[in-house]
């Protein structure tokens, strides 16, 4: 893999984000663009502790995707308080993926204010996410394809992206968002993922308190360098081919997917996970 660091700054305005990043679908850091946020000064650990600590959270390992698990179906619950305890004192690969600020602990709004990049942001759907050292997520992209603001707090995240254009390289599972799980683009096998040494992509690190900006269906693989936490905003994708795959996404392929797990079980799994490796080898002249 060519990863290139993403470009950071310390403030855009919204002409020079709207020109530089967003009409080219570049992704960029911002390093001091929330600083007037009380967020900014109370958003750590502790903090969402004592205002969330006896709510319910979702909880989601590393474990590969089996045809008994729904869509987004969490692999265990835990309280707020326990898990925060649990990220504080051991490793653990569970993360909290996708909760809703908004629903659950409307308090914290008060913490952050809608910022103004020149996209119309999705004011439901702020969510949260959370991991504990050297959790990651799989390689995957949104459903909605959406351009997404990801706000960073507490400690160190490091980040991997690719756009859509590198999709011939990284085993892209078939009626799915997500590539082979496999891979461990920490320190990718090439032997056995020659693919791989194609693909050309960006990197880069989030500290507290950094805001990256992922450009519409980037693929993004995040690794929690220490324990924290983000907070995920986003505006609906403005290309009308990236409409319509969400679109195509939300109406048709999980439904499809879905229905084909409950009818083929876990063969349905292993055949796409198959399917990705010989798609990827064909397309390129390789053997599988």
């Amino acid at each position: 893999m060519t990863l290139h660091p993403i470009d950071r700054h310390e403030s855009l305005t919204k002409t020079e984000f709207l020109e530089h990043y967003f009409k080219p679908q570049k992704p960029v850091i911002l390093e001091r663009a929330i600083e007037d946020w009380p967020a900014f000064e109370k958003w750590d650990l502790a903090y969402i502790k004592s205002k969330a600590g006896d709510k319910e959270v979702p909880l989601y390992d590393d474990r590969p995707v089996s045809h008994e698990d729904g869509f987004n179906e969490p692999h265990a619950t835990m309280k707020m308080a326990e898990y925060i305890e649990l990220l504080q004192k051991e490793p653990t690969k569970y993360r909290i993926f996708l909760w809703n600020v908004l629903k659950e602990v409307p308090e914290l709004q008060q913490d952050y204010h809608w910022p103004d990049f020149g996209l119309r942001l999705m004011k439901k759907l702020p969510m949260l996410f959370f991991g504990g050292q050297d959790s990651y997520t799989f390689m995957h992209y949104d459903i909605d394809l959406a351009n997404i603001f990801h706000f960073h707090f507490h400690g160190e995240k490091e980040v991997i992206l690719f756009d859509q254009s590198q999709n011939d390289y990284l085993y892209k599972i078939p009626h799915s968002l997500i590539v082979r799980e496999d891979i461990d683009f920490k320190n990718p096998d090439y032997d056995k993922w020659p693919a791989l040494r194609k693909a050309e992509g960006f990197t880069g690190k989030l500290s507290h308190g950094q805001v990256l900006y992922m450009p519409e269906g980037y693929w993004h693989y995040m690794r929690y360098i220490t324990p924290g936490f983000s907070m995920s905003l986003r505006a609906i994708a403005r290309n009308p081919k990236n409409l319509g795959k969400a679109l195509y996404n939300v109406l048709i392929m999980r439904h499809f997917d879905t229905l084909m797990r409950r009818w083929k079980g876990q063969a349905w799994i292993d055949a796409k996970n198959q399917k990705a490796i010989d798609r990827t080898h064909a397309k390129l002249g390789l053997s599988s």
